[in-house]
Parts: C-alpha cells; structure tokens; sequence
C-alpha cells in the first residue's frame, strides 16, 4: 500500500476518498496526526501530515521515527514524500516540481536512526542512492502519463529551520553541489530505508532560495502560498496517476 506523507502546502489530498482515520501509537511516541486511510481511483493509499493537520509541528520537532514506523506498521509498502523547497539551481523557477535523486544532510540533533539506545546492536544501511529508484521512476512515469512536467534528478540540501537560510549559506550549498533545500527530507528519507520502505520524494519549488532570483533582497512570503496553492493541484494528478501505476504492476 503506497503512503503519502504531506508537507507544506499539501496537509490533506482532495482527491482521496476518506474510508476511516486511525490514531497510532508507537515505540517512539506520537506520529504528527492520525493515519488517513481512503482510495484514489480506487486504490487504497494511506495518508500523514508531516507537520500536523493544523500544520503546527515544525521541522526540528516532527517525530520522525513515529512516523515512518506508524506508516510501517499499519501497512505502508511504499512511501512518496511531497514537500515544499527553495530553488538553487539556475533552472529551478517558483512552481516547478522536481524528484530528487541525492540528498545532502545539514540537519543535527534529530533522532535519525531505529538502531541506539542501550544494549541495541550497532547497524549500517546502504545509503548511497537516498531515494528507491524503482519508486522514483514509477514517479516519472506518473508525471509523464499525467501531462505534467517534471524535472528528474536533483541534490536535496535539508537544513534545520525553521528559520529559511541566510544567501551566504545557500551560496555555500550550491558550492557543495547542493540544487534544492527543504527542512523535512533528513531522517525520514534514512529512516525509511532502515524500515526497508522504498521511499522516493516530488518535492514543488515554492520560492527561490534565499539572495537567489525573485529572493535576491528577501523571501517574499505573500507569493509562496499563491505558488503552492497552484502547483499542488498537477501534484495531486501525479500521485492520482502513480496510483494507476501500481494498479498495473502490483
């Protein structure tokens, strides 16, 4: 069953036809809301609001590990995560939707791993390829057989927040081949794979990033909501359509 987890912007799917809302608990406290359980054409998908569904938990206090264990034990196969950037790269413009394929970590203090505490054995993942490949295609795949524009491949940066980042350091993310930067993509991303859940992102460039383009002399906050409102809907047809991949190819 594939799970989408919501950020910025996406706090609930319009187009998921609500069967039932279940509240989780977990070795690791509380995930951010209930599980929303429904179907999208069809298929039963299983829904979470990274930050809450009054959007109030932010970044540096998302229970990661209750949340992608929640997914895990009630079902979850597969997870898409869809959360909002800034764009570094020159040709990441306010609207456009991209699906990383690496990710640099700028995060701390974050519990970011199932394996510590005492007497638990010491475990290495392969983290090499952040993203499923077989998951990112499918997304590919989706946006194409939806119409809609995706620009495959690019180095998510994940900061701390919640405060945006000053220029200087976006200046020193795109010198360390950074082309996005996001708040949420770190642990969750590395906690899902500990959990063996292929897991894949479309992240929607909500602004540019910080001394960057229309942000050069600031982050203009009135226009990010106009912009996420917008591109959320082509958002939504690629996950109704990455649905129907599933349908033929589970």
């Amino acid at each position: 069953m594939l799970a989408i987890i919501g950020g910025s912007g996406l706090t609930q799917l319009s187009n998921l036809d609500v069967s039932r809302r279940q509240v989780a608990r977990t070795p690791y406290g509380e995930p951010s809301g209930a599980l929303t359980f429904g179907r999208i054409c069809g298929r039963e998908v299983i829904f979470l609001a990274r930050h809450g569904y009054g959007h109030a938990i932010p970044p540096h206090m998302v229970n990661y590990r209750a949340n992608i264990w929640a997914l895990k034990e009630y079902g979850a196969t597969h997870i898409v995560s869809v959360a909002s950037v800034g764009g570094i790269r020159d040709d990441l413009n306010p609207g456009d939707i991209v699906i990383p394929h690496q990710i640099i970590d700028y995060t701390w203090g974050r519990k970011s791993t199932y394996f510590d505490g005492h007497g638990t054995a010491v475990v290495h993942v392969d983290f090499t390829e952040p993203y499923d490949a077989s998951l990112r295609q499918r997304l590919i795949e989706a946006s194409r057989r939806a119409g809609v524009e995706v620009k495959d491949g690019g180095v998510y940066g994940a900061t701390q927040g919640p405060r945006l980042e000053t220029a200087a350091e976006i200046c020193r993310y795109d010198r360390d081949g950074v082309h996005l930067v996001g708040m949420t993509g770190m642990p969750e991303a590395v906690l899902a794979r500990e959990l063996s859940l292929p897991y894949a992102a479309i992240n929607l460039v909500a602004n540019h990033a910080a001394g960057r383009g229309e942000s050069a002399q600031g982050i203009h906050f009135e226009r990010l909501e106009e912009t996420l409102q917008k591109a959320m809907g082509r958002v939504r047809t690629v996950i109704e359509h990455l649905v129907g991949c599933y349908a033929c190819t589970d």
